[in-house]
C-alpha cells in the first residue's frame, strides 16, 4: 500500500481522501518512510520535519472525516525549496554566510497560500549557494544526485525539489526559476515544471534578480502542476509587482487538446548547440503534436542569443544582493560566485541600461512572433544530465560562465517573462531524462498547460528511478 500511495499524484491522493479509501495520515506516513529511506542516497533535504507534517496530516484527516476539507490541497505532501521563507524553519539558501538563528517568522506567498489550503509542508529542498547555478551543490548541503543515476546532477537551482519529485518523496514541490531553476532539473530529472507569466505568482522577498525570477509549482504530472498553481496564484499584498488576481482555474480546458493550434519547432533557437542525441529525442516527440492535430512548422524565433543582456541583469542582482556583505561574509561565498559579485560591480549604469534596451526588443520580438504562433517548442536543455562534482558539461566552450552556454532555450524566456515549462519527453540511452520545452505567449499559462497535458497523454512517461 505504502508504494502505492508515494507513486499517487495530488489529484489522486485527493480522490481517496474525499471517497474515504485513503487518509492524509497514511499518504503521509509513507512519504516520510520513502523520505527516510532513500535521502541519504540522493540528499534533496536541507529540513526533514516529521512531527510537523504528521501533525498538519491529522489535522487534514480530522477536516476529510468532516467532509470540510480547508482548500485544494487539503493533506497533499508538498515540499519548499530553500530559498523560500517558511515560518518556523530557517532559510539557508544553501549559503554559510546565512544565520541559522533566523529570527524565522513568516511565510513567503506561495508558502501561506499552501498552508491555507491545507498543504502537508515534508521540509525544505536542497538548491546551490543563494540559487545561483545550475546545479544544486554547495559547501553547506553538500552534493544532490539524480535518482536515475547517482553520478550525475539533478540540475538546479531546484535541484533538490526535482529529485525528490522523481524519487517520490511527495507528489507536489515548490521551486523557482530566475535563468531556468525549475525546468533545468525538471528536464534532467524527468518531472514537470512551469514558470508562470512573471506576477502570476506573488514573490516576496523580492528576488535580488528581480523580475527575472519567478516561484512556481514542480510535479510529476500536469494536473496536479494546474491545481498547484489555482493556489500559488492567489493575490498576497506583500508583492507590487503581482499580476491582478482574476480567479483563473487553470484546470479548466486542459483536456481540450491542440487540434488546429499553430506551433514552432526550433530545434536551436538560431544559435545554440545541442547534443546529436538529445536533439533526435526531442525532434521525435515534436511529431506527437502534428499526431494531435496542431499545425506545426519549423521556425527558428529569430533574435539573436540574449546571453550578455541577461548576465548584465544577472549579474548586476548578484552584486546589489552582495553589496553590503561584510568581507569575513564575502570570504565565505563560493569562489565562482565571489566572481560574479565582482563582475557585476563593474558593470557600468551605461551597461545596465543597454541590457534593459536589449529586454525590451526581445519582449516585442516575441510578442510579434506570437502573433502568428501560439507555442514555441525546443528542446529544454542542450546537453542530458552530466557528472556531479563539474559546473558545466565535458566539451565546454573555455569562455563558458558557468551555465549560460548549456542552458540556451531557458534565460530568453525569463527576459521576455513569458510562460515556459518543461516535460519529459523521452530518455538517453544512459536512461537519463530528456525535457521538451513549451513556450507561450505572454499570459497564456492555460495555453502550454494545455499542451502539456495533451503530450503527457499522448506519450506517457512509462519509466521510474531504479533506486
Amino acid at each position: 500500500m505504502s508504494d502505492d500511495l508515494i507513486r499517487m499524484s495530488a489529484v489522486e491522493l485527493l480522490a481517496g481522501y474525499r471517497s474515504g479509501s485513503i487518509s492524509p495520515r497514511e499518504a503521509t506516513r509513507a512519504v516520510l518512510d520513502r523520505i527516510h529511506d532513500k535521502n541519504d542516497k540522493i540528499n534533496a533535504f536541507m529540513i526533514i520535519d516529521d512531527e510537523g507534517a504528521m501533525a498538519a496530516a491529522g489535522e487534514s484527516e480530522a477536516r476529510w472525516a468532516k467532509g470540510a476539507p480547508m482548500g485544494l490541497l487539503d493533506g497533499v505532501p508538498t515540499t519548499i525549496k530553500d530559498l523560500v521563507l517558511t515560518k518556523g524553519w530557517p532559510t539557508l539558501k544553501g549559503s554559510l554566510t546565512v544565520d541559522p538563528a533566523g529570527p524565522w517568522e513568516e511565510d513567503a506567498p506561495c508558502v501561506a497560500r499552501l498552508r491555507e489550503h491545507g498543504a502537508v509542508l515534508l521540509g525544505k529542498t536542497t538548491t546551490p549557494e543563494v540559487g545561483w547555478k545550475g546545479l544544486t551543490e554547495s559547501a553547506l548541503s553538500g552534493i544532490t544526485r539524480n535518482p536515475w543515476n547517482l553520478a550525475k546532477t539533478p540540475g538546479g537551482s531546484s535541484g533538490g525539489a526535482s529529485a525528490a519529485l522523481a524519487a517520490y518523496m511527495g507528489p507536489l514541490a515548490v521551486g523557482s526559476d530566475g535563468g531556468g531553476s525549475i525546468r533545468i532539473p525538471a528536464s534532467f530529472t524527468g518531472v514537470f515544471g512551469i514558470k508562470a507569466n512573471y506576477g502570476r505568482v506573488p514573490v516576496y522577498p523580492e528576488s535580488a534578480m528581480r523580475t527575472l525570477s519567478h516561484v512556481g509549482p514542480m510535479t510529476r504530472s500536469v494536473r496536479d502542476a494546474a491545481l498547484m498553481l489555482n493556489v500559488l496564484s492567489e493575490p498576497d499584498y506583500r508583492d507590487h509587482t503581482a499580476l491582478l488576481y482574476q480567479g483563473t482555474d487553470f484546470t479548466d480546458g486542459l483536456e481540450d487538446g491542440i487540434a488546429g493550434l499553430r506551433i514552432a519547432y526550433s530545434p536551436d533557437l538560431g544559435y545554440a548547440k545541442v547534443d546529436e542525441e538529445v536533439a533526435r529525442i526531442v525532434e521525435d516527440a515534436v511529431s506527437a503534436f502534428t499526431d494531435l492535430g496542431a499545425n506545426v512548422e519549423r521556425k527558428d524565433p529569430g533574435f539573436a542569443n540574449p546571453k550578455a543582456d541577461f548576465k548584465a541583469h544577472w549579474w548586476a542582482g548578484s552584486a546589489g544582493a552582495f553589496a553590503g556583505l561584510p568581507a569575513a561574509e564575502m570570504a565565505k561565498l563560493e569562489p565562482e560566485l565571489a566572481e560574479i559579485v565582482a563582475e557585476g560591480k563593474e558593470l557600468s549604469i551605461v551597461d545596465y541600461m543597454r541590457a534593459l534596451e536589449g529586454r525590451t526588443a526581445l519582449c516585442l520580438h516575441m510578442r510579434e512572433f506570437h502573433r502568428t504562433y501560439d507555442l514555441l517548442l525546443t528542446p529544454s536543455l542542450a546537453v542530458p544530465a552530466f557528472d556531479v562534482g563539474r559546473l558545466q558539461p565535458p566539451g565546454s566552450a573555455p569562455d563558458d560562465t558557468y551555465w549560460t552556454d548549456w542552458t540556451p532555450f531557458s534565460y530568453p524566456f525569463n527576459m521576455t517573462q513569458q510562460p515556459a515549462c518543461s516535460i519529459p519527453c523521452g530518455f538517453t540511452k544512459d536512461g537519463l531524462p530528456v525535457g521538451l520545452q513549451i513556450v507561450g505567449d505572454s499570459f497564456r499559462e492555460d495555453m502550454v498547460l494545455r499542451a502539456a497535458r495533451a503530450f503527457e497523454t499522448a506519450r506517457p512517461m512509462d519509466r521510474e528511478p531504479n533506486l
